[in-house]
């Protein structure tokens, strides 16, 4: 059987360009990226005292787009036999077969030159930093730290956490402690966001052999690193104020932010439910967005003011 083709009551037919373009858009994880975008956006405009320049904005956001969809392609192909085994992911293209494995990685192939080559119009810096992220996430983290220790998040959540970094370079051409800050920030929220769906999903990591922390070493250590981590990220989430890098709205705006992330973490760890850890799964995605929000609202009333 092809691997383009699906049953039908006759037998196979060929899926239509748009069902072929969904799977290929689906390889991208476009609601992964479009995070990604928001972070590195903000990394951009908090480079500069007022309005970042056009041409480093769009150049800056295709170009890092462009590369983290490369590594979730990538991420599909490497992970295909395991995406295969999982509830979560078996409905995947390549681990349904409606994408063959070659294409898929033309397509991963042609979306990394083309971002390197986009960031290469801004600076060499950028370029090379956001191709190391892609490195870490699509080979490091999927090949060898996924599937080697239950750390596996903690270590390879550096390469997830550089887009705001990436972003501040695009406009600048040069590392900035402030925007190490906001790679601090996105890494110390990872585990805790990710922990929380690994807990939801314990059974299917199990069943495919990868050796998150809910399978190797319990749901209730899980729970404990978790709330340990939701205060550290509260502690981290103080540096950009302490530091001067924002003001007063980002204090108020995160503490409330953080607050509630250990209220989630809390309730996990001492007075879980049915569907909880997934409930503190989804409020992290829109803490991190709101967070990032905050930082650039602050950014941007401190401009107006001065």
């Amino acid at each position: 059987m092809a691997k383009s083709q699906v049953v039908a009551k006759g037998g196979y037919k060929p899926l239509s360009s748009a069902k072929v373009w969904q799977d290929y858009l689906t390889m991208t994880k476009p609601k992964v990226v479009a995070m990604l975008l928001l972070t590195a956006l903000v990394g951009m405009c908090l480079a500069v005292p007022g309005i970042p320049p056009l041409k480093a904005v769009v150049f800056g956001l295709v170009g890092i787009g462009l590369q983290s969809a490369a590594a979730a392609a990538f991420n599909h192909v490497l992970d295909r036999r395991f995406d295969a085994k999982m509830a979560r992911t078996y409905h995947r293209p390549l681990a349904k077969g409606r994408v063959e494995t070659h294409k898929a990685v033309i397509f991963a192939c042609v979306l990394m030159v083309a971002g390197f080559v986009v960031l290469w119009q801004l600076n060499a810096l950028t370029a090379w930093l956001t191709f190391a992220s892609l490195i870490g996430y699509a080979l490091v983290y999927t090949v060898w730290l996924k599937h080697a220790t239950p750390q596996n998040i903690v270590i390879g959540g550096l390469a997830g956490a550089a887009p705001p970094l990436l972003g501040w370079t695009a406009v600048t051409g040069e590392l900035h402690s402030h925007a190490l800050l906001l790679v601090m920030l996105v890494f110390t929220w990872t585990p805790p966001h990710f922990w929380a769906l690994a807990i939801h999903r314990r059974d299917d990591y199990a069943k495919a052999g990868i050796p998150m922390l809910p399978v190797t070493h319990g749901i209730g250590y899980t729970k404990t690193m978790v709330l340990l981590y939701t205060l550290m990220l509260a502690l981290v989430g103080l540096l950009p104020w302490l530091t001067g890098m924002s003001g007063g709205l980002y204090l108020a705006g995160s503490s409330v932010l953080n607050l509630g992330f250990i209220g989630y973490a809390l309730k996990l760890k001492f007075a879980d439910e049915p569907g909880h850890a997934w409930a503190t799964f989804k409020y992290s995605i829109w803490h991190l967005l709101a967070l990032f929000v905050v930082l650039l609202a602050d950014h941007w009333l401190v401009a107006l003011l001065v």
